[in-house]
Parts: C-alpha cells; sequence; structure tokens
C-alpha cells in the first residue's frame, strides 16, 4: 500500500515541511568572480585602508598651497617641475618647497605636497607650469582610510553580493570569498510519454519540459542543476538513472508520477523508502511528496507543467533560497483590483495566472494545470483563499509578483 496522506495539507503547512527538508548549504570559499549572487557567509573585514595612500583626485601639479597664494590669471605662479608621477610610480620623491610635480589622477602624493592644482588652471607645461588659480590645502587630495579604514568591517554576514560589493571585494584584495555554497540538486522528469525537444513526435508523445523549466528556475535562484530527462514509467529504470547522481546533490527533485492513477513511477519507486505523498490543498498542483531516501532530501512535485511551476515557485524557491543564506526569500505581494469575475473551488487556496498593471490585475487564460502558455505570459498570481469561492469584478484581491 501506498504511503498517501488522506488529509489534505494547508498550502502554509506543506511549505513549513519543505523549508524544514531542505538542508543548509555550507560555507566556501569561491573565487570573487564566481560569487555573483552569492551569500556572505562572514562578515568581511579589511586588511587595507582606501585608499591605501593619499592620492590625486585630478591630473595636474602636486604643490604647497602656500606657493600659490594669490595666483591668478593676470598673475600666475610659475613653478620648476621636478618630478612627473604617473598612476602606479611607486619611489615618490618628496616635494621641495618653491616647486611643483606634474600628477596623474591616481598616483600617490609627494610628502610636502598639500594640494593640486588642476590641469586646467594651468598651461600644462612639463618644465616649468604657470599656475593661474590659488588652492587650499586638501584641494584634489584623496585622503588615505577616507573611504574605509583598515580593520573596518565592510561587508556583513547574509550580504547578497552584487557587482558593487564584490568590486570592494576586489578593491580590499580579495581574491576569494566565504559564501554559501550553491545547492546542488537532481532534477528527473518522469514519463514514458516523454519526448526530447528536437526530435519527432509520435502519435501519443509530448515534448518533454518540465526538466527545462524546473533547471532554469533552479538556476534562477543560484542552485546547480543536474538533470535527468524522460526517466521512463518503470521502477527498475527510476533506481537505476538515480544510483550514481545521489551522492553528489543535496536535494533530489521529480516532476510527474505523483497522482492517483496507475503507472505513477515516483510513488511506486518511493514508497516505503521515506517519502510521504499527500495531497494539499491548493489548485492547481494538489498531489504533492516529500522525505528522504535515505540521507538524500526528495520533493516529487506533480508532472503537469503549470502545477510543477507553481510548485517551484511556493514552495522551492523560497527554500532553496533560504537554505543558501538568503534572509529576503518571499516574492513581493501587492493588493489589486481584479477585472473580471473569479470562481475558486471550496476548502483550495487557487492561484490564477494573471498580468499587473496600473492598481488592477486581470487573469491570463484558465485554472487548468496543463495550460503553460497562460503561465509564461503572467508576470503574476492572484491568491483566492481557502475559504473564497467568488471574487466579484472589480473585487480587491492579494497578488503575488513574478516580475
Amino acid at each position: 500500500m501506498r504511503s498517501v496522506s488522506q488529509t489534505p495539507l494547508s498550502v502554509d503547512e506543506y511549505g513549513a515541511r519543505i523549508a524544514a527538508l531542505v538542508p543548509a548549504t555550507p560555507v566556501v570559499s569561491l573565487p570573487v568572480a564566481d560569487c555573483l549572487g552569492r551569500v556572505l557567509g562572514e562578515d568581511l573585514v579589511s586588511p587595507v585602508a582606501l585608499p591605501p595612500f593619499d592620492n590625486s583626485a585630478m591630473d595636474g601639479y602636486a604643490v604647497r598651497s602656500a606657493d600659490v597664494t594669490g595666483a591668478g590669471r593676470q598673475a600666475a605662479v610659475v613653478l620648476p617641475v621636478e618630478e612627473d608621477i604617473p598612476a602606479g610610480r611607486t619611489d615618490v620623491v618628496p616635494l621641495l618647497p618653491g616647486t611643483a610635480h606634474r600628477i596623474m589622477t591616481g598616483a600617490a602624493l609627494p610628502p610636502g605636497a598639500d594640494a593640486v592644482a588642476k590641469v586646467e588652471d594651468t598651461d600644462g607645461d612639463q618644465r616649468q607650469v604657470s599656475v593661474y588659480a590659488p588652492v587650499a590645502p586638501g584641494t584634489h587630495i584623496r585622503h588615505a582610510g577616507e573611504d574605509v579604514a583598515e580593520g573596518a568591517t565592510v561587508l556583513k554576514a547574509g550580504t547578497v553580493l552584487g557587482p558593487a560589493q564584490l568590486g570592494l571585494a576586489a578593491a580590499i584584495g580579495r581574491a576569494e570569498l566565504p559564501v554559501h555554497r550553491p545547492a546542488r540538486v537532481l532534477v528527473l522528469s518522469t514519463g514514458t510519454e516523454l519526448v526530447a525537444p528536437g526530435k519527432p513526435l509520435l502519435h501519443g508523445q509530448i515534448y518533454e519540459s518540465n526538466s527545462v523549466l524546473l533547471a532554469a528556475a533552479l538556476r534562477e535562484v543560484g542552485a546547480v542543476p543536474t538533470v535527468l530527462r524522460s526517466v521512463p514509467d518503470d521502477v527498475d529504470a527510476f533506481h537505476a538513472a538515480i544510483a550514481e547522481q545521489t551522492a553528489r546533490v543535496d536535494l533530489m527533485v521529480t516532476s510527474g508520477g505523483v497522482s492517483a492513477g496507475a503507472y505513477e513511477v515516483v510513488k511506486d519507486a518511493l514508497n516505503g523508502r521515506g517519502v510521504e505523498f499527500v495531497r494539499v490543498a491548493m489548485q492547481p498542483g494538489g498531489p504533492q511528496g516529500c522525505g528522504h531516501l535515505g540521507s538524500l532530501p526528495v520533493v516529487t512535485l506533480p508532472g503537469n507543467p503549470v502545477s510543477t511551476a507553481l510548485s517551484f515557485e511556493l514552495f522551492l524557491r523560497p527554500a532553496l533560497l533560504a537554505a543558501m543564506g538568503h534572509q529576503d526569500t518571499a516574492r513581493a505581494r501587492t493588493r489589486a483590483r481584479t477585472t473580471t469575475e473569479l470562481r475558486s473551488p471550496a476548502g483550495k487556496r487557487q492561484y490564477r495566472r494573471s498580468q499587473h498593471a496600473g492598481g488592477t490585475v486581470t487573469p491570463v487564460g484558465g485554472p487548468g494545470s496543463h495550460l503553460l502558455a497562460s503561465f509564461a505570459a503572467a508576470d503574476c498570481l492572484i491568491e483566492v483563499p481557502e475559504g473564497v469561492t467568488v471574487i466579484a469584478e472589480g473585487e480587491e484581491v492579494e497578488v503575488v509578483l513574478l516580475r
């Protein structure tokens, strides 16, 4: 007999089960270039100051401000140019009174200089420069440590690493960062009727799309999928397909084979092995399953493509994000008025594919779990509570934003 819960679980109850099932990934050290979108696992402390030395904010001339007091267009101060300091020069020579050093943006300020006269306020000469405007002490100088002090915490654990954060990490000299490792997920799409896209179809066959959808959804949240496509409806073939993969992943996700009929290979293969099959009070996507195969967490999704996509959105997406260190795991929500009447089955939480604009929301297609084109066209979901069977046109509804 199959292990199937007869009492439907609520969406929230089942979501809590999946959240508890998906294991947190360890913190590992990855190259900075591979950390985009990852979550920092430890506070990042700077071993250097930024800038690490006083440097010029302008192309111009390093001077002593006292030497150019009173300079003007009609009374230029003329100074001999003793040194040329391009960015990257390390043997900076001290500036003597009554002289100037030509200096480029980012170059180290020479000892003795307290200002930079920008090149636009000079005649630009490389041997004897005429300065046409006075400069106050500190003018056009980037001071050491004014951005980051040595020993300062620049990024907190839990920070999601975007381009600016990775640039900062590189600026303080970090080649690698401690981040939550991407979750490794084995994806199985089951069904003898499934054919890989690009091959000819026979009558009674359909193209396999769920593994493409799930792999893309996993990559979008930062997980790493391994895909086994079109596993036949045969228990031995199912176990043979996963035998070499289960030790290499953190989670196995299947689609299909979990309903109440015959040839439900996922149920047949996992029944009595630690996976419980349940019904969730939702439409679409009622038949679900989760548990462990040995020590490997397993989530079994229904096979209709919209049910697969919605189940990932509601249950796996937030669980995986949390497992990889993210604190903000929920989709944004809003309230809007529906442009048409909606009907929902009693006792189930319905999710209707919709488009949101200007404070209104319009359903796209019907509620059927096979209508994938309407899911692709939707930018949001209308969430109809379990106790509501009719929503009138113009009534305000809860909207889950997908984009």
